[in-house]
């Protein structure tokens, strides 16, 4: 599509504190351009070391979480952990299930079937497990949103503790507590955390009562799996979480993971970020976009190698099931887009289209056209909607603003989904148009390439690359530096 508008770096200032801390002018200007300047904040930053972990107890209703799950371990309670079918959602499933398990509880996990059941909690699901004798569920990842769930399941005697990170809504849910690091009540000093690593601050809470914290480290392989699968900023905690959890991962990796690294070809001892997001996270996300998450979840769990080794091949012929489908309907998705023209929100429908790839179509659309895209699933009476933007078009205050049309939705500025009646669907098509008609307005609809410095190539040489890898681990919000070199032949 349109080429991209190179966003060159503001150079630092004439005798700027970063510029008198000892490093070279390269790597003095990479930490300016991430907002970087004072020597502590330069310095927690690089060490990335456990000073960045706040106290689980500055999140907002904890204290009565950890109440509650003490209560339902001291009495033998049946306690359910209700997960998503993301990478996310399945690492902080396991997460939960096997730190309560730890702890003496007795602990089902519960991921809900993308197809047939779709995104969060639902009251079947929940009137299920209360027949099963579960009297406390637990959301990871979900639950921000779940009003009238949350009532009924209060109505059922049923208690529930929501752990979340996305957006919160006008209204909160009544559950026993609720913990997200979102909330405007909140004196937790980071906002950005993962859905599962939300459940780790719970978990850590929990293991500090009783002086077991060392014991986490165990599972921050999780936590740097969902972390960065879920494209949250790589500051602030969220360094801390991803660089532990990949020390565990590439020194004493779980089976299951161990065992996707050797169906794609992976070295073991070298996983990074990058492949974590490119091929790591796709494989764990395929069972749930074409069957059932919880066979990623198996993986995870697995303490058998033929198990996590026969678990893995499934996964590997799903991811690749998962690629065909994908480019088979970018491919038609793409068409639709052009026959339609490009508009400033990108709107395609497609009954065929698999709910679970409707997702990465849309990222797709967004991707190549700079634009808001949205791809729908529609069906005859219910149609169900994935959501792709941009930074200058927030799509979950987007979808609030239409939130009467719509029978569930939920997300993040950038992503989100939705379901609504198919009756519905015109209305909102152009409640959404007209919103991004009026705010992309003027704005030049080309992505941005931020470049983080200009150097020669000779620049590049000595211990330049070392020092850059100080700034990993790199991913969303923190990404690789991008380097611009003027009158450069190519050779090869």
């Amino acid at each position: 599509m349109s080429h991209s508008r190179w966003h060159l770096p503001v150079p630092i200032p004439v005798s700027h504190p970063v510029d008198t801390l000892g490093f070279s002018r390269l790597m003095a200007q990479l930490l300016y351009n991430r907002g970087l300047t004072e020597p502590l904040q330069i310095q927690s930053f690089l060490t990335a070391d456990s000073s960045l972990s706040a106290n689980p107890f500055l999140l907002s209703d904890m204290s009565q979480a950890v109440a509650r799950i003490y209560q339902a371990l001291l009495s033998g309670e049946d306690i359910a952990v209700y997960g998503d079918f993301d990478v996310d959602g399945i690492t902080a499933t396991v997460l939960l299930v096997q730190g309560l398990s730890a702890l003496g509880g007795k602990v089902i996990p519960y991921i809900p079937h993308r197809l047939t059941e779709g995104y969060g909690l639902k009251i079947a699901a929940l009137e299920n497990l209360y027949h099963q004798g579960v009297s406390l569920v637990i959301t990871v990842d979900c639950g921000i949103s779940a009003l009238k769930e949350i009532k009924r399941a209060r109505r059922m005697g049923l208690d529930v503790i929501i752990t979340d990170h996305h957006t919160i809504p006008p209204q909160m849910p009544p559950a026993v507590a609720a913990v997200n690091p979102k909330r405007t009540d909140s004196n937790y000093p980071f906002s950005e955390l993962a859905g599962v690593g939300v459940a780790f601050k719970l978990l850590q809470a929990l293991f500090q009562a009783t002086g077991r914290e060392e014991q986490l480290d165990e599972l921050t392989d999780l936590v740097a799996l969902g972390t960065v699968a879920d494209m949250v900023p790589l500051l602030g905690e969220n360094r801390y979480l991803v660089k532990q959890g990949l020390k565990l991962i590439n020194t004493t990796p779980r089976l299951g993971i161990r065992e996707v690294m050797v169906q794609s070809g992976l070295s073991p001892g070298s996983l990074s970020t990058d492949r974590i997001s490119w091929v790591v996270a796709p494989h764990l996300n395929a069972a749930g976009r074409l069957a059932h998450a919880m066979t990623s979840y198996q993986l995870l769990v697995a303490d058998c190698q033929e198990e996590a080794h026969q678990l893995a091949i499934w996964l590997e012929q799903k991811n690749s099931e998962r690629q065909r489908l994908t480019k088979k309907f970018v491919t038609k998705a793409r068409e639709q887009v052009l026959a339609q023209g490009i508009l400033p929100l990108l709107i395609v429908k497609d009954k065929d289209c698999p709910v679970g790839i409707a997702g990465l179509v849309a990222s797709r659309l967004s991707e190549e056209f700079y634009r808001p895209a949205i791809v729908t699933k529609t069906g005859e009476k219910i149609s169900r909607g994935s959501c792709r933007s941009i930074p200058q078009f927030n799509i979950i205050q987007a979808l609030t603003q239409c939130s009467s049309l719509l029978s569930q939705f939920g997300g993040h500025s950038q992503a989100a989904g939705f379901t609504l009646l198919t009756r519905n669907l015109p209305s909102l098509e152009q409640h959404l148009s007209q919103m991004a008609d009026t705010q992309l307005a003027g704005v030049d609809l080309r992505p941005q390439l931020d470049i983080d410095a200009v150097v020669t190539l000779l620049d590049l040489g000595g211990d330049t690359f070392p020092m850059i890898q100080k700034l990993a681990p790199f991913g969303y919000a923190n990404p690789e530096p991008t380097f611009l070199s003027h009158n450069v032949e190519v050779v090869d």
